[in-house]
């Protein structure tokens, strides 16, 4: 993964958020198969570096990836590749899912029994 995202460009003209031109970028390096579960993704420092930004615009593009479940952030490891990007979108429903169950009364528990009976 290091030599795949150094090869990440960010486009200052286009009215694309930075933090998300790295989140699509790193987003379909995992989507073409350049970056495997478990495989680790450089530090944010030199991320930031090589594009030329801030250590904070890589990190909250981090942190997107993280909340679809693309990424994983292991004290002592670093920032993994957890899944793909099929699995993130799933995950990213489910957690759509149940803000609109919480937003009607339901639970996470009630939620889970009402898939079991649809399965």
């Amino acid at each position: 993964m290091h030599s795949t995202m150094f090869d990440v460009k960010v486009d200052r003209s286009e009215d694309v958020a930075l933090h998300d031109q790295v989140a699509g970028e790193i987003r379909r390096a995992i989507a073409a198969g350049e970056a495997s579960p478990g495989e680790r993704l450089p530090p944010a420092k030199d991320l930031a570096a090589v594009l030329g930004v801030n250590s904070n615009t890589v990190l909250r593009a981090l942190r997107i990836l993280r909340d679809e479940g693309l990424l994983d952030f292991r004290r002592g490891r670093g920032v993994t590749v957890a899944g793909t990007v099929h699995e993130g979108a799933v995950i990213e429903r489910v957690r759509d899912l149940l803000e609109s169950a919480r937003f009607h009364g339901y639970r996470g528990e009630d939620v889970v029994e009402i898939v079991r009976s649809l399965s």
